[in-house]
C-alpha cells in the first residue's frame, strides 16, 4: 500500500494504529518467520493488510484477528476470498479463539504467530500466547515473530546484569527463547509513533530443570524485581530469612550483595527449587 493510500486512511488512537509501509521491515519479518508451505499462522491486528499479503501466499493457512471494524470491512473486501484466509472481527484478548475455530472445521489452530502487534498491550498479548511462569500456554505455538516498542524487545532478550534486565526478562525468557532480529526506526511507520520498535523471535521451550513449584518463582521474581537498587536479600525478607537467603546465594556461587537483575533465569530456578 502506498503514502497515498495509507493517508486515506484514519488511524485510531483509541487501537495504537501505526501501520507498517517499510519493505526491508516487511522483508525481516518474513525471513525470522521460517516460513513454509504447510505453516498455519496466526496474526494479530492486520490493519492494512501489508503483512497479510506478503504471508498468504507463503503458508498453508492464515488467520487474522482486527479489532477495528472498518479495517475488517476493508480487508474482507479486497482479500476475503482467499480460502486460506480467515479474518475474525473482535479483541484478541477476549476472543476465544479454539471455540470460535470448531466452528470453522475445516480450518486448523494457527501454529505460528506473526504480527505487529498494539504497543499499548504488549504485555497482555505476550501473556496470552506465552502464558505466565505459573500457568504456561498448554498448547504453546512453535514460533512467535513480533513487532513492538524497541524498549520492550530490549527487555525480551536483556542479559543478566544489563541494565534492561528485569522481571519481564525472566518470566519470559522462562517460557522462551528471545532472539531480537532487527531494529525498525519510526519512519517505517504511518503515522510514525513516538519510539524505534524492533522484531523480535520468541520460540516457547520448556527450560530445563524447571521450577517444581511455579507459584513460588513467580513470587520470588515480583518480590526481588520490587525495588531494583535494593540487595535480594532485603527483597526476598518476606519469604526467607536474611541469614539463609545468604547461604544458599553462597551455595549457588552468587555474590550475597546481588541486585535482582544480577542472577540469570536458570539462577531463579534453582533458587526457588531451593526454597521449597
Amino acid at each position: 500500500m502506498n503514502e497515498r493510500k495509507l493517508q486515506e486512511l484514519r488511524p485510531r488512537k483509541t487501537f495504537a494504529q501505526h501501520w507498517l509501509k517499510s519493505e526491508k521491515a516487511l522483508n525481516e519479518i518474513i525471513r525470522a518467520a521460517q516460513l513454509k508451505l504447510g505453516d498455519r499462522i496466526l496474526e494479530i491486528g492486520p490493519g492494512t493488510g501489508i503483512l497479510t499479503r506478503r504471508l498468504l501466499p507463503e503458508v498453508q493457512s492464515l488467520l487474522a484477528v482486527e479489532i477495528d471494524r472498518d479495517l475488517c470491512d476493508k480487508l474482507a473486501k479486497e482479500i476475503g476470498r482467499e480460502q486460506k484466509f480467515l479474518l475474525l472481527q473482535g479483541d484478541f484478548l477476549s476472543l476465544d479463539l479454539p471455540s470460535l475455530l470448531a466452528q470453522f472445521p475445516t480450518f486448523q489452530k494457527p501454529h505460528k504467530v506473526v504480527a505487529n502487534i498494539p504497543y499499548n498491550i504488549t504485555g497482555p498479548i505476550l501473556e496470552k500466547l506465552l502464558g505466565t511462569i505459573a500457568n504456561p500456554n498448554p498448547e504453546p505455538y512453535d514460533l512467535l515473530v513480533l513487532l513492538l516498542q524497541k524498549e520492550v524487545a530490549e527487555r525480551l532478550v536483556a542479559k543478566p546484569g544489563s541494565r534492561t534486565f528485569g522481571a519481564l526478562s525472566v518470566r519470559v525468557q522462562y517460557l522462551a527463547n528471545c532472539e531480537l532480529i532487527c531494529t525498525v526506526p519510526a519512519g517505517a511507520f504511518y503515522p510514525p509513533p513516538k519510539v524505534d520498535s524492533a522484531v523480535v523471535r520468541l520460540i516457547p521451550y520448556q527450560i530445563e530443570p524447571p521450577a517444581l513449584d511455579t507459584r513460588k518463582l513467580d513470587t520470588l521474581v515480583k518480590l526481588g524485581f520490587s525495588a531494583k537498587r535494593k540487595m535480594l536479600r532485603n527483597n526476598l525478607l518476606s519469604v526467607v530469612e536474611r541469614d539463609r537467603l545468604t547461604q544458599l546465594l553462597e551455595k549457588l556461587d552468587i555474590n550475597p550483595q546481588s541486585r535482582a537483575e544480577d542472577l540469570s533465569v536458570a539462577q531463579w530456578v534453582t533458587l526457588a527449587n531451593l526454597l521449597l
